[in-house]
């Protein structure tokens, strides 16, 4: 199965940033967002399975200029950014085996062998033994009509290319699609000048409409039920908001809980691999529910609490890089779904396709939740191109916020928990101020 990028409009890219080198993003490239330097130097050397060496401390500094300069650096920076090597093809032409729609985690070890080439040793000495037989390997190769095999999910007499998407999607929705599906393009095919379907009047399938239907009766949508009024004139203490902000994260949490057991595909996974999936995603869930559902509560009554607390010097003196990242890219996003005005719809779809990542380690059935996961995602793209016709670039909008909520919450983990209350003041102040002056 092939993978594709996304070509970011002009205006949007602009603002974004590779997380490799911080030169200009182009899109979303191998699962992170990044410029077409370093998608083109990570595919090359995973390609060729290149080897390289650091003469100094294996911790050099990457920038545009200076990117050049350690190709060791800059490939590990890769890895350890959430690049997808297995999404890369190894026949050289453009897109790959899409194996996530966001960045992988891998350990350090597994990152080690990448690095010292012991990687690709074991994945020449498993085709040598093995074959062409598993097409799920990620060291999937031609076949003998040298073309490229299929991927594990997909019969060889089925293809992902556009003259195959009515079948391609058959499979995952169970359903037959109407003749006009055969027009639409895939997800990453999508881009500022990419041809879309013209503006005409069309019907929501039936069996999208029942499960986004269940998608959002799982959810708990009423209002959060921490206490967040206080009293004018009170000032909060550090310790006070940091037990309010840790009393969020348990309501938050139990409500991520409580939906794991109405998902309309409950019974299909194991309950080992939803504790497994949880303890992986809870973050990205609760930060994605505090930008959308609950977002009025959050950057209203919320920053009305963290508006009451007053840093001291040394807070504001030993705040953290990685803070100070967090808040940047918060921000960000915090405008992108307040520009983007996303649905109940929209956000339980993103929801669960979030929570359906294959490439968690430890999972016992990563073939069915990839079925799952691009289930979930046509539904999302049925409903946004039929309720938003005007609007072709929304559901690809949509997706590239997945990517970067998984990064933030990767890298929230990172900040010292002494930092959270002046983290949260900074955001949400920003935030209504800057929403407040539209």
């Amino acid at each position: 199965m092939e993978t594709w990028e996304v070509s970011v409009p002009d205006d949007r890219a602009e603002q974004r940033t590779c997380l490799i080198c911080g030169d200009r993003a182009t899109g979303l490239h191998y699962g992170i967002i990044s410029c077409e330097g370093c998608k083109g130097f990570f595919k090359r050397s995973i390609c060729n399975k290149r080897v390289y060496r650091c003469s100094r401390d294996k911790n050099c500094v990457m920038s545009r200029k200076q990117r050049n300069r350690c190709q060791y650096c800059r490939l590990l920076k890769c890895l350890q950014m959430g690049m997808n090597r297995k999404a890369i093809r190894e026949d050289g032409m453009p897109g790959g085996r899409n194996k996530s729609i966001g960045p992988v985690q891998i350990s350090e070890e597994e990152i080690e062998r990448i690095m010292s080439g012991q990687e690709f040793e074991e994945e020449a000495n498993h085709w040598s033994n093995h074959g062409d037989s598993d097409h799920s390997s990620p060291g999937n190769r031609a076949s003998e009509s040298n073309q490229p095999s299929p991927g594990s999910t997909l019969s060889s007499s089925r293809s992902v290319e556009l003259n195959g998407f009515m079948a391609f999607r058959e499979q995952y929705m169970g359903i037959s699609v109407p003749p006009h599906y055969q027009y639409i393009p895939h997800l990453f095919s999508y881009s500022g000048h990419s041809p879309l379907l013209p503006p005409q009047a069309r019907s929501l399938d039936p069996q999208s409409y029942s499960l986004i239907h269940q998608l959002v009766s799982a959810e708990d949508l009423e209002p959060l039920g921490t206490p967040m009024l206080i009293e004018d004139g009170y000032a909060v203490t550090q310790a006070e908001l940091f037990a309010l902000l840790c009393r969020l994260a348990d309501e938050l949490l139990f409500r991520q809980i409580a939906w794991i057991k109405k998902l309309p595909f409950f019974c299909e996974l194991s309950i080992k691999d939803y504790t497994c999936l949880l303890s992986s995603t809870w973050q990205e869930l609760i930060l994605l529910s505090s930008l959308t559902v609950y977002s009025k509560q959050i950057f209203g009554e919320l920053a009305d609490v963290t508006a009451k607390y007053s840093p001291s010097d040394e807070e504001l003196h030993r705040f953290s890089d990685e803070g100070m990242e967090v808040i940047e890219r918060l921000i960000y996003l915090y405008h992108k779904f307040h520009q983007l005005k996303v649905s109940n719809e929209e956000y339980a779809c993103m929801k669960a396709i979030n929570f359906l990542n294959q490439d968690i380690r430890g999972l016992t059935s990563a073939s069915q939740l990839e079925q799952l996961n691009k289930r979930y995602w046509y539904i999302c793209q049925d409903f946004t191109e039929y309720k938003y016709t005007h609007q072709p670039n929304r559901f690809p909008d949509l997706m590239m916020c997945l990517p970067e909520i998984r990064y933030i919450a990767g890298k929230m983990v990172n900040v010292p928990l002494e930092q959270l209350p002046l983290l949260f003041k900074v955001v949400l102040h920003s935030c209504k101020t800057s929403v407040g002056k539209e």
